[in-house]
């Protein structure tokens, strides 16, 4: 896949749950025509503070243990990756109803594996409540509670509702949290209007032959 960079990456949160999110940092994944968004481990460190899964310290502690170790921090990238399209692959076929490859769902579980070991349940009040460990500068920090939420959407009634968008360039997954459960797009500001735009010069056409 030929991949275009861009020099200030726009992150969009129209997935519904963090790990569709994640999986939504590629844009238009249409062969020849993505758009990569974590070009750096600098980017997955925005990401993961935008997303509130890093606090500004985190990001800051994180960006210098980057900058001491940078074969580290590339590898973290290229493991980010690699799970943004395992969560990709599984959830597409879900939504598709089909199976999804075996080396997807393997290489989800390596990252679960990795991020229930660091999980904890903290007990609050009358409460309780999952968290993750935070025992140092661990440059892949962002990428439990990625893994973590997709084995949780994996393993809910949620997962019925999961789409991807029918925009054949697009692809992004999202939860269908429409009232009729028919929506079809990611936004209708981009790919609905586009379709609608379409479909209208299709139409225009046939009746201007017709004519």
């Amino acid at each position: 896949m030929t991949s275009q960079t861009t020099r200030h990456p726009r992150f969009e949160w129209l997935g519904g749950r963090t790990c569709l999110d994640f999986a939504n940092t590629i844009a238009w994944r249409a062969e020849g025509h993505a758009h990569e968004r974590l070009s750096s481990y600098g980017d997955l460190l925005k990401w993961g503070h935008a997303s509130g899964i890093l606090d500004s310290a985190a990001v800051r502690r994180l960006r210098r243990a980057a900058r001491a170790a940078p074969g580290v921090a590339e590898a973290v990238l290229q493991d980010a990756r690699a799970l943004r399209e395992a969560i990709y692959q599984v959830f597409s076929a879900r939504s598709e109803h089909r199976d999804a490859e075996p080396g997807a769902t393997t290489m989800l579980n390596r990252f679960l594996g990795q991020a229930l070991g660091r999980l904890r349940l903290r007990v609050e009040g009358d409460g309780c409540s999952w968290t993750f460990v935070d025992e140092g500068d661990e440059l892949d920090r962002m990428l439990w509670p990625v893994a973590w939420s997709a084995a949780s959407l994996l393993t809910s009634d949620d997962l019925r509702l999961v789409r991807r968008c029918a925009a054949d360039q697009c692809g992004w997954l999202f939860v269908d949290q429409s009232r009729n459960r028919s929506r079809r797009w990611c936004t209708m500001k981009s790919c609905g209007n586009s379709a609608k735009a379409r479909r209208h010069y299709a139409r225009t056409r046939r009746l201007q032959k017709a004519g």
